[in-house]
């Protein structure tokens, strides 16, 4: 244990003295309070790669996982300024997010005041929905920065509790396929650019995502490492709570429907039965207190979150609507009904990449948006594809568990979309929150295209190919003269008659080769 101190301890003073230099304020104070939070974060890292099994190649994804956040985060604080928008309060303050931005700057206020921390609770405080995440940062002030607001203390803790979930995500993989499934699940989860911009930022996200991977590893070990997994599901949960109730609730539907599966020969105890209920009960309160502070007139728990849910739903479509003249002109065309259904299908394919191209913008912001366009448009083919690898699985119960990993991913993604509206920032944000699932179920499918060469796969890919052709069409006849105008509904037209070309044309290619 000292042998490792000594080691770890130049480390992080090393490193904490490059990232102090970054940081506003007295340095020697911020290189403390980093050093402090480096040694720790370092500290839990090693020890859980030593667990894992001492995988190189983990550590490597660790390494950079960490790296790309932290670099990340000091170039965003140090170029949005200078490269952002001008009129933008949060941009030149720093931060990619508004609700980032109002959060953090909540959270340094409460630490310089008399208040408790605890007060990040009560419904007077607006900046932070459920009021964990302002609870923790405002304590980070406090207690490590009382003298300076250095929004990088937040960063540096939200990338390593995004690095943390990494060898969790990668022990899960390794129960579900062994090691060569775990390497391709843990690079999805480590570097899919979504992800990286949520731990360079002051947001919730990063910390959800990581405890999703940590009650999803304890649920698939609760039979081999029983303590120590009812110990990381109890943590796991209540952290997941205090965050966001409705991961909570997701959460435990996901994994209650996958004991389920996986002991369909097994009778489920009262016991069982009676804490599942209990759970959904309290995340339901919890939820529908935080959200009883906006004007509902539903009474009950249940009612609230229905009620607040249809508002989001609603205030979402109508912002997609208000902020753009292309939408405005659809939606005048079709019937009201298919207002929140477009929206939603507009979301599903958010961030846009043919957008992130040739829309002008500055610099920064055209090589975020499209990193993270590239990201989602190489995820969601795997995704996809996943359905048509499951009758390539040996057992009938893997089938049947995989299934329910891709019903749940997109469940949660249509549900992220219908609740963001089509909005190019929020759609993503929600759909990664669930990563850990995401990439189990992508790494799955390309597992199974690799070892059976399936033609499903590139056939996918080209149909994405089409739509990428022509949506960079139409936006570069949107912004530039020279390219010819095609309506949104022929170019859709073209879209879905192509594509469906494609597909039918790889049914009958597999028809003729079963004959």
């Amino acid at each position: 244990m000292f042998s490792k101190t000594k080691a770890l301890l130049p480390l992080s003073l090393f490193l904490a003295a490059i990232f102090a230099l970054f940081e506003k304020g007295n340095y020697f104070s911020a290189w403390l309070s980093a050093a402090l939070i480096f040694f720790f974060g370092i500290s839990a890292l090693f020890a859980l790669w030593s667990w894992t099994g001492k995988s190189r190649k983990l550590l490597l994804i660790i390494a950079l996982a960490l790296l790309f956040r932290l670099v990340a985060g000091v170039v965003l604080e140090t170029f949005l300024p200078i490269n952002g928008y001008q009129d933008s309060e949060q941009q030149q303050a720093g931060y990619v997010f508004y609700d980032a931005y109002r959060r953090d700057t909540a959270a340094y206020d409460l630490a310089q005041s008399d208040a408790p921390l605890l007060s990040a609770f009560s419904k007077s405080e607006n900046t932070d929905q459920y009021g964990g995440l302002l609870t923790l940062s405002a304590g980070v002030y406090r207690y490590l920065s009382p003298d300076a607001h250095r929004p990088l203390l937040i960063v540096l803790i939200a990338a390593f509790a995004a690095a943390l979930g990494i060898p969790f995500l990668w022990m899960a993989a390794k129960e579900l396929g062994g090691e060569k499934f775990a390497l391709p699940a843990a690079l999805i989860f480590a570097l899919y650019p979504e992800s990286i911009l949520m731990g360079s930022s002051q947001m919730r996200e990063p910390f959800l995502i990581s405890l999703v991977a940590l009650v999803s590893w304890a649920f698939l070990n609760l039979e081999k490492s029983r303590k120590a997994a009812l110990w990381a599901l109890g943590f796991g949960f209540l952290a997941i709570l205090l965050i966001s109730p409705a991961i909570a609730i997701f959460s435990l539907i996901f994994l209650s429907v996958y004991k389920l599966i996986l002991d369909e020969r097994k009778k489920i105890s009262l016991k069982q039965i009676a804490f599942v209920l209990l759970f959904l009960l309290l995340a339901f309160f919890f939820l529908s207190s935080a959200l009883s502070s906006t004007k509902l007139t539903a009474n009950s728990p249940f009612g609230t979150v229905l009620e607040w849910t249809r508002r989001a739903v609603q205030w979402d479509t109508y912002q997609l609507e208000r902020g753009s003249g292309w939408v405005q002109k659809l939606f005048s065309e079709m019937p009201a009904a298919l207002h929140v259904p477009f929206a939603t299908s507009y979301g599903l394919v958010q961030p846009v990449l043919p957008a992130a191209i040739i829309e002008p913008t500055t610099i920064i912001w055209k090589i975020l948006g499209i990193l993270r366009a590239l990201g989602w448009y190489l995820l969601a083919p795997l995704l996809l594809y996943g359905f048509f690898a499951l009758p390539k699985l040996d057992s009938t119960q893997a089938r049947r568990i995989w299934t329910w990993f891709g019903l749940a991913c997109w469940f949660w993604i249509i549900l992220a979309s219908l609740r963001a509206g089509g909005d190019q920032w929020d759609n993503p944000r929600y759909r990664v929150i669930f990563l850990a699932l995401e990439a189990l179920f992508a790494a799955r499918a390309w597992i199974t295209f690799r070892e059976q060469k399936d033609a499903w796969l590139p056939r996918i890919l080209t149909v994405e190919v089409i739509f990428l052709a022509f949506f960079t069409q139409w936006y570069a006849s949107r912004y530039y003269v020279r390219f010819g105008t095609l309506s949104f509904g022929s170019m859709v037209a073209w879209i879905l008659s192509i594509s469906i070309f494609v597909i039918l044309g790889g049914i009958i290619q597999d028809k003729k080769k079963q004959l």
